[in-house]
């Protein structure tokens, strides 16, 4: 049961026991690891062209986006604030401009780069048989490459551990992102495990859509990349609104990202206090996204 997880699961393992102290040879990492993720998008959408009654599913993926959006953000919004009644974060406030707009724009260019290999994929009359195998072994690199950046991501077991805020942000949100993904599965009468698998992206759409699309077909991949972009795109505007107020619910809400696309924002709108509580949820909710979602992929298969 456990052997296709294993089998997707290794070239992140093997990547972890990579330690690279040459900052160029990072920048590669993280720019190949960039550039993949462009090219398993495109093939997203190449897939989804492929796909039989194209508007039906493109209904069903719009209504599984809507459905598991809505659930998981009310089971995290639901308790988040009382990790800031438990544990209260004094926050330094700020002025600065954010560039919003900027982040906002490279949330588009992915959604660009899907949509433009649907397009491609409708309009040439090629075959796309080969799309899904291309989609597996690219994969399987960009794991390889992620676990590398989670090894170096600079964060030690033992500043993860002494973190409190951190873990139990994050412990939050898998908890309650668990009880979201139920109550869509049921919602939508799908496997409970199909409903955990597509509730463990926590913010991380390239991956989720990725590793769902490659387990479940297009139609999940679309809807689970679009779940969590969704995801990320909100907590841009609610984070400078709550971070004041609610610090810990505003970094929880913004699962993964907090520790690298979601941080200048917390770092401006929260001050530096909130920096390392957001680097450790992030980092935690990173590395559980393909560890979780992976064993619920196998459990459903």
């Amino acid at each position: 049961m456990f052997s296709g997880m294993l089998f997707i699961f290794a070239p992140l393992v093997v990547g972890y026991l990579f330690t690279i102290s040459n900052s160029v040879y990072i920048q590669r990492i993280n720019r190949a690891t960039s550039n993949l993720i462009y090219v398993i998008l495109s093939l997203m959408g190449l897939s989804l062209a492929a796909l039989d009654n194209l508007g039906q599913n493109l209904q069903t993926i719009v209504q599984y986006t809507l459905v598991f959006f809505l659930c998981l953000g009310a089971c995290n919004l639901a308790v988040l604030p009382f990790v800031d009644r438990w544990l209260p974060l004094k926050t330094d406030h700020s002025n600065s401009k954010l560039p919003l707009s900027s982040m906002a724009l490279e949330s588009l260019k992915l959604i660009v780069v899907v949509g433009g290999g649907l397009v491609i994929g409708l309009l040439l009359p090629f075959d796309l048989n080969w799309v899904d195998t291309a989609s597996e072994w690219i994969l399987f690199l960009l794991l390889f490459f992620i676990g590398i950046q989670l090894r170096n991501s600079g964060l030690t077991l033992g500043q993860i551990l002494l973190n409190k805020h951190g873990m139990v942000i994050a412990l939050v949100i898998v908890s309650t992102s668990m009880v979201g993904g139920l109550i869509a599965a049921y919602i939508l009468n799908i496997s409970t495990f199909h409903g955990l698998a597509m509730a463990s992206g926590f913010g991380w759409y390239s991956l989720a859509g990725i590793l769902m699309g490659d387990a479940f077909g297009p139609v999940y991949g679309g809807a689970s990349f679009l779940i969590e972009l969704l995801r990320e795109l909100v907590s841009l505007v609610m984070i400078p609104m709550l971070i004041r107020s609610k610090p810990c619910c505003a970094i929880g809400y913004a699962g993964a990202t907090a520790m690298d696309f979601t941080l200048p924002v917390i770092q401006t709108t929260g001050g530096v206090r909130c920096v390392p509580i957001a680097i450790v949820s992030g980092f935690i909710l990173s590395l559980l996204v393909p560890v979780l979602m992976l064993f619920f992929v196998s459990l459903a298969n």
